[in-house]
């Protein structure tokens, strides 16, 4: 969204609250509508309900140290609780149209990479002390400090970063771009389509969506990319209905033979906060590396995510800082501490909070929708989750249109900010990683600094979280230097 658009949706003299709701989110003076954030919640769910489906198929695949398995049902169960529960703790504290859960990524770390070295409880009970540190970096200022230490071309790079990779989610969900199998012999990463062509009813509904949500949007219509989702889905279901397809993906659209479904809450509580520390064959470094890497990740990834969503719906004030953000992030963190209490692997922000956004989502109490949604989904799982990849998805490529806009803002004639820029535009979707991109562009960035003899202008906390960056992208040397590996 361009910075006429925003100005353009802000009156310059807000109308007076309407009622109590309206005054205590803000919804009024923020230029939006009850209708707007009604709207922005439901979108935000439909593009992110994917992962009631996706986390306990990555988590209960997987098998622990000791041959243990996590159960389906328990894993959907605790996923829409802590979904819920810190969505809605998000929007009444931090008042931000950002929705939480549990974080992909972070969740197949748990599961293919702690898990076979340590029993579940022990394995979670690393995701809680990963969230306790993030909230102790909060509760000291450190967190917030690196924040307000990134230059605004940086972050204005970062949400551009995210637009383009949160397009490429797009693509990839929907399956019109798919990985090319490494035995192929080929140096090409993707490929269009499952094949090098485009085949099947389902990318045809992402074609048509993501047609259908660009008309609207260039036709101003409120409401665009809920109406998209809704009406692809639809289309969706009436396809699936007349013919025999088996490659929707996770989510079939198709009405359930079961629409209630009773949640199992029997995961809850299961972890052992220090129990890594006593595993046999699992010495202190290893564990201590191991969180080191889950911190990391979920620091940067938040910051990228929070940056991202913020200055897309314009709330970022006049000197570039997120409103609330030491709340927020202290948010962020419990979600962690909330996600491996649950077993359902550390919670985060999610970057789909964007097409809420998209959809004129300002504030938090678009997330009162979206968890309401998700508490719903606890009860009425098989039906929520009837909307395919290919319907949601062309949300996520509309909204990285609307996020790479901010592109211009950048002064592509200074390389000593541009490079770094476009390092962090670049490794974000290459490398599908926001961290990644944020790391390539603080080391860039500071390593050209100091080559132009310009070192003393780069905040000290950047110089810190560099060499932690350099310490990440290492990793792997390092552990066999420890001998860990």
């Amino acid at each position: 969204m361009s910075e006429t658009q925003r100005v353009a949706d802000r009156p310059s003299a807000p109308p007076p609250a309407a009622n109590g709701v309206d005054r205590f989110f803000k919804i009024s003076a923020r230029g939006s509508t009850f209708g707007r954030e009604i709207r922005g919640g439901f979108a935000t769910f439909f593009t992110m309900a994917y992962i009631l489906v996706l986390n306990p198929i990555i988590l209960g695949s997987a098998e622990d140290k000791y041959g243990a398995q996590l159960d389906p049902v328990q894993l959907t169960t605790a996923t829409a609780l802590v979904a819920a529960v810190m969505t809605v703790v998000m929007g009444v504290g931090g008042n931000l149209p950002l929705a939480l859960a549990a974080g992909l990524g972070l969740n197949a770390v748990v599961a293919f990479q702690i898990a076979p070295l340590m029993s579940w409880d022990d394995a979670m009970g690393l995701i809680v002390l990963e969230g306790l540190l993030i909230c102790v970096l909060v509760v000291t200022g450190l967190r917030e400090a690196v924040m307000h230490a990134i230059p605004g071309p940086l972050k204005q790079a970062i949400s551009v970063g995210i637009g383009l990779f949160i397009a490429f989610i797009g693509f990839v969900d929907a399956g019109f771009v798919s990985r090319i199998p490494d035995a192929a012999n080929t140096t090409v990463p993707v490929q269009l389509g499952g094949s090098g062509t485009l085949t099947g009813w389902p990318i045809l509904v992402f074609c048509l969506g993501v047609l259908l949500t660009v008309g609207l949007l260039a036709r101003k219509v409120k409401g665009a990319i809920l109406i998209s989702i809704v009406t692809m889905t639809i289309v969706a279901i009436v396809i699936n209905s007349l013919a025999d397809i088996k490659a929707w993906g996770l989510t079939t659209p198709a009405w359930p033979d079961q629409v209630v479904d009773a949640p199992d809450f029997g995961l809850i509580g299961d972890f052992n906060l220090f129990g890594a520390f006593g595993e046999p064959g699992v010495g202190v470094i290893t564990v201590v590396l191991l969180i080191f890497t889950l911190v990391l990740s979920d620091f940067f990834d938040t910051m990228g995510t929070v940056v991202g969503i913020s200055t897309e719906a314009g709330l970022l004030d006049q000197d570039g800082k997120v409103p609330n953000l030491g709340r927020v992030l202290l948010i962020d963190g419990a979600a962690a501490v909330a996600g491996g209490a649950a077993s359902a692997s550390s919670a985060t922000s999610y970057i789909e909070s964007a097409a809420g956004v998209g959809e004129g989502s300002r504030t938090g109490f678009s997330n009162l929708v979206t968890g309401g949604l998700f508490a719903l989904a606890l009860f009425f799982t098989p039906l929520l989750t009837i909307v395919p990849l290919q319907a949601a998805a062309p949300a996520l490529v509309a909204v990285g249109f609307l996020m790479m806009t901010q592109v211009k803002q950048i002064d592509w004639d200074r390389y000593e900010i541009a490079i770094p820029a476009f390092l962090t535009i670049a490794v974000m979707p290459f490398t599908y990683s926001i961290t990644n991109g944020i790391g390539a562009g603080f080391v860039a960035y500071v390593v050209i600094k100091t080559v132009l003899g310009k070192a003393k202008e780069v905040h000290w906390l950047l110089w810190g979280t560099s060499a932690l960056f350099l310490v990440y992208f290492a990793i792997d040397p390092i552990e066999q230097i420890l001998g860990v590996k």
